[in-house]
């Protein structure tokens, strides 16, 4: 599972070196990759997964917003764009303790119009 990666466009960046790293005050990230809170299936016992979402929070990232399978790209804009519009505080700043909060109120957003369940539901926090 360590083998897993983030492909960059200078080459992957692997779980392993993520957990190596000594990076301070790790708040937030949002996977808006399909699959990224999904192990591998051939991992012979489904409790040793480790899915990218899980190694970030591993990491020491407090809080991970991951999806669970495929999602449109038009979808996953229009979550991304609401998410960040709760994300932000009273004063005008990224608050990353409201991230369960913007998530929820991004995807009751989304629950109101024409999208399907199976695109709206795919993205979940893991965390604080």
């Amino acid at each position: 599972p360590f083998e897993s990666s983030f492909m960059m466009h200078d080459g992957p960046l692997m779980i392993k070196d993520i957990i190596r790293s000594n990076w301070k005050n790790l708040q937030f990230v949002f996977l808006s990759a399909c699959h990224t809170t999904v192990g591998d299936e051939k991992s012979p016992k489904s409790n040793e997964l480790i899915h990218l979402a899980a190694a970030m929070q591993f990491s020491g990232f407090h809080s991970v917003i991951g999806s669970m399978w495929s999602v449109k790209d038009e979808v996953a804009q229009e979550v991304v764009s609401g998410f960040y519009e709760n994300l932000i505080n009273d004063s005008g700043r990224l608050d990353c303790t409201r991230a369960a909060m913007a998530l929820h109120k991004a995807l009751k957003k989304l629950q109101r119009g024409d999208i399907p369940l199976e695109q709206w539901i795919v993205f979940v926090h893991i965390g604080v």
